[in-house]
This record gives C-alpha cells, structure tokens and sequence, in this order.
C-alpha cells in the first residue's frame, strides 16, 4: 500500500511537469526580446544618425518644468514628457506651453497608480482620462504611454493598444535614477558615459526637489550638443529613424 501511496505523486509529478515546463516557458518567452521584436513595446531605436530623445516623467511641477523647459529651449531641444493626468489638471498652462514649443505631450496615466494592481478596465479608465485632460489642455491627443515604474505584461500592452498607444520606455542604460537624487555627478556621468545614437533617456521633472536634474541637464545638453547630437521627441525618432531592434540582449 505505501509504495502505491509514493507512487502516485511521482507519476503525477511526471505528467504534470510538461505542462509546468511549458508555461514556465512561455512565461520566460514574454520578455524584453518577445514585446521588441513584436513591436509592441520601445526601448531605443539603434540608428547611425546622431539623434537621442530626452524624456521627463511625472509632472508637471510649477518650479521644475519651467526651468527644464528654459534650458531645452536654450539648446534648441525637443523632448517628451510623460505626464500625469491630475498634475495636467493642476498646471495645464504649463502642458500647453510645452507643447507650443513642439515638446511632445505623453500619456502616464492620471494618478499614477501600481498597475500591477489595476485590472484592464481600470488602467483604461487611467489612460482614458489622462487623454482628455492633456487634450483639454492643448488641443492634442498623444499616441506615447509610459507606464508607471515601467511595469509591463499583456495586460498593459494589450489595454495600451486598445487605447491607440504604443508603449515606451528607456534605454536600460539610460536610467539617471534622478528621482533618488543621486548627485548631481552621477547623473551627469550616466548620460554622458553611455550616450549611444538612438538613446531614450529617463528624467523626472517631478517627485520632490528636482533641482539636480535641472543642475545636471545644465552639463548634458551643451555637451552632447558638442558632440553633434540633435535632441528629437521619441515620436520624432520613431518616425525618422525606424522602429526599435534589440539585436543582443543580457
């Protein structure tokens, strides 16, 4: 009787572990590679023109984005900012007047929420809203989504394509992490260092004092301006310069 009872756990355990490998699989299989390839989802967009597109997350502030807006014009910039929809409510003269001077407007939902908690319905509910807010505000529609923390699964892509948006996010090694106020420095170095044609770059222009940013965008910009590269919005670069594809993945 025993060596039925450890039998039968061994013989489901053989039949079940196709099925567990399959999905393990298929799980593994819905990575950066899967979306890049697909098309569904951008991280950069490899191309031999000197172009890189600088984005700014999370606002906007009524101190921050003015200032970052005045250094961009300063070095005839064109950046996207992923903006949320309740900040939009809260300063929409300063959405209007990013997109006066061509900056891209995008989509980051309206109040930022952890998506991994939201169901389709409520993240469309999200982007829906946002949409209206920024088209109130600047007669624009945006066709861009970020989504918050950059989380992404079917889900996302699928609520986000359902909404008209192809979603964006950064170059992995473009993340400045100036939300956890790095240094200054250290901002500085993680662009410059690692700028590579066809770059996203990630910004804040929100999320507490952002003064490092607008101290290190002060560096960045005449640099990379030096080193020929034209600023363009990732709509820009996704039009001029192809879609994204990862050849070598980590």
């Amino acid at each position: 009787m025993k060596k039925h009872i450890l039998f039968f756990p061994l013989l489901l355990a053989v039949i079940l572990a196709p099925s567990f490998n399959e999905t393990a699989n298929a799980i593994r299989g819905k990575n950066r590679e899967y979306y890049e390839t697909r098309g569904d989802i951008v991280w950069e967009v490899p191309t031999e023109s000197k172009v890189i597109a600088l984005t700014f997350d999370d606002g906007p502030d009524q101190v921050y984005t003015p200032q970052i807006a005045a250094l961009l014009k300063q070095y005839q910039a064109k950046s996207t900012f992923f903006v949320v929809g309740n900040r939009v409510s809260e300063y929409p003269e300063i959405v209007k007047s990013l997109a006066n001077d061509q900056h891209e407007i995008a989509n980051h939902t309206y109040s930022h929420p952890d998506i991994r908690k939201l169901s389709a319905k409520r993240l469309l509910e999200e982007v829906q809203k946002t949409q209206e807010t920024i088209y109130s505000a600047t007669g624009v529609r945006p066709t861009l989504f970020r989504p918050p923390g950059g989380y992404y699964d079917e889900t996302v892509v699928d609520t986000a394509k359902q909404a008209g948006f192809l979603v964006i996010m950064w170059s992995w090694h473009q993340d400045t992490r100036d939300w956890s106020d790095p240094g200054v420095k250290k901002i500085v170095n993680k662009v410059l260092n690692n700028a590579r044609n066809g770059d996203i770059v990630l910004f804040h222009d929100y999320g507490g004092n952002r003064r490092q940013t607008v101290q290190a965008l002060e560096q960045i910009l005449p640099e990379l301006k030096n080193r020929g590269y034209k600023f363009v919005t990732v709509s820009e670069l996704l039009r001029g310069y192809g879609r994204a594809k990862q050849v070598d993945y980590p």
